[in-house]
């Protein structure tokens, strides 16, 4: 447990054994992330929080930009005519959609929904902006906010509103659609893998699965530490659904007029929530140097009041070093003790800490504590600025690989239902098996163990499925959140 201050900064959290879901948000308020809002379902995301979300975006942003595609933004408000032109989809989000009825006083003629996602307001535009197949590719990314009106909510993993980023792009071709599928899912997993050090299988959804009115949904799937699965992103080929319905098309290079081909793709700050459970102990945060707020903080042990000067002189050559470095926080309150800082820092997940007393100062050395093993070292402060880079890249790589250690060791494979349910049930983790594509064995799988297909295999064996015997695909189950 983390040792509770006075002033109510560092809080008791409760061990991750005993209840994860109460560790979960114990963490996420006492860490200062988030906290919970006088609206329903909804959270302020706090200072520390948005900074994690503005660098995991920058560097999304930084990939996305460097596939060729353009920020744009759209209406918040979707007209319910325009909605309601594709039912297939409004009927997917319909439960969840909120809606405006009122201006002031007056009613409205026609209610608008505020934005699920925008498919509606995005294809109306696109069939205004589309003429000629050299109006192609269009490659759009929004950074937006979204509203669900969710039953049930928790902090960044499911929130009446959030924040995400939406591709929505237009396509010559089949081909050329499916192609621009495949290569943002493979942005999303270099992303998630290499600056969040979060490891992802790549694969297919089922058609019960997939997101309304697509033509194929590919997901993303990350393994949480209480073995429950996280579908961290999703990248659709739309097909011409979506450009039938809001009348997108082209006159092609043969001169005929088509319908154009679509996809959409997205992430959002749940992100924010896999980095938490993937990544997170008993005392509280501990985020991978890329994307964390602060990288390093310079902690002083004062020591005896005659040798502050000292050890103030010495942290403010080494703040100086270090600027610019990494991002660098240099702690000299005094009114909490040094191991109350300890706590503090540990808690919001810090990866590096650097510590300097009177006995470093006369050795002009300081003291590194990895947040990832808590390993101390002592370093000279001539070679600090080298060590701290190598230092926080490895603890980027070892946080990956402890998490993709986790993963594989949670990921099995079972060959008849029994095992299957035995295996969900008592082991969690990825559990993978056959399925024969029927959706009523998929359902019955569900309704008996709980646990759902996160995705269908790459992987082109056969075998027979857990449920009725049929020839059928690899495809992996999990309990999920």
């Amino acid at each position: 447990m983390v040792v509770k201050d006075k002033n109510n900064f560092v809080e008791a959290i409760t061990n991750k054994s005993v209840d994860f879901r109460r560790w979960y948000t114990d963490v996420i308020i006492a860490a200062q992330l988030a906290d919970y809002s006088p609206v329903k379902g909804c959270m302020v995301i706090r200072p520390y929080g948005y900074a994690l979300w503005e660098n995991m975006k920058a560097l999304l942003d930084r990939k996305i930009k460097d596939t060729g595609h353009e920020n744009a933004y759209f209406p918040l408000f979707v007209p319910e005519s325009l909605l309601a032109k594709e039912a297939e989809h409004i009927e997917g989000f319909a439960p969840e959609v909120a809606w405006v009825t009122h201006a002031g006083n007056e009613k409205l003629e026609e209610r608008l929904a505020i934005r699920p996602t925008s498919e509606a307001i995005i294809g109306s535009m696109y069939a205004k902006w589309i003429d000629s197949w050299r109006d192609l590719p269009v490659l759009i990314n929004q950074w937006a906010n979204v509203v669900r009106w969710e039953k049930v909510t928790r902090p960044f993993l499911r929130t009446t509103e959030f924040l995400w980023q939406e591709g929505h792009t237009v396509h010559r071709t089949e081909k050329d659609a499916e192609e621009e599928t495949l290569k943002m899912l493979e942005v999303y997993r270099d992303f998630m893998e290499n600056d969040l050090a979060i490891p992802v299988y790549t694969g297919r959804k089922t058609e019960r699965e997939k997101f309304a009115g697509a033509l194929k949904t590919y997901t993303l799937e990350a393994l949480m530490s209480d073995g429950k699965a996280l579908q961290s992103g999703t990248s659709h080929n739309l097909g011409q659904h979506f450009a039938k319905v809001f009348n997108i098309t082209f006159q092609d290079i043969d001169g005929e007029r088509k319908f154009a081909w679509q996809t959409s793709w997205g992430v959002s700050t749940r992100l924010v929530g896999a980095l938490i459970m993937t990544h997170g102990d008993d005392s509280g945060l501990i985020f991978p140097p890329k994307v964390a707020p602060i990288q390093a903080v310079v902690l002083p042990i004062w020591g005896k009041k005659e040798r502050e000067d000292e050890v103030e002189n010495k942290m403010g050559e080494i703040e100086k070093m270090l600027t610019g470095v990494c991002r660098l926080k240099v702690d000299r309150r005094r009114e909490h003790t040094i191991g109350w800082k300890f706590n503090e820092w540990e808690l919001r997940g810090v990866p590096l800490r650097i510590e300097i007393g009177p006995r470093d100062v006369q050795k002009n050395q300081v003291v590194l504590v990895r947040r990832d093993t808590r390993e101390k070292e002592f370093v000279p402060i001539s070679e600090l600025k080298n060590k701290v880079l190598k230092v926080l890249d490895d603890i980027q790589k070892n946080l990956f690989e402890r998490a993709k250690k986790f993963r594989d060791e949670n990921t099995r494979e079972v060959s008849t239902f029994e095992e299957l349910a035995s295996t969900v049930e008592k082991k969690r983790g990825f559990v993978g098996a056959f399925w024969c594509g029927d959706e009523k064995c998929e359902v019955e799988v569900k309704e008996k163990t709980a646990a759902t297909i996160r995705f269908i295999s790459p992987d082109s064996k056969e075998g027979k499925c857990v449920l009725c015997g049929k020839t059928g695909h690899l495809v992996y189950f999990a309990k999920a959140y």
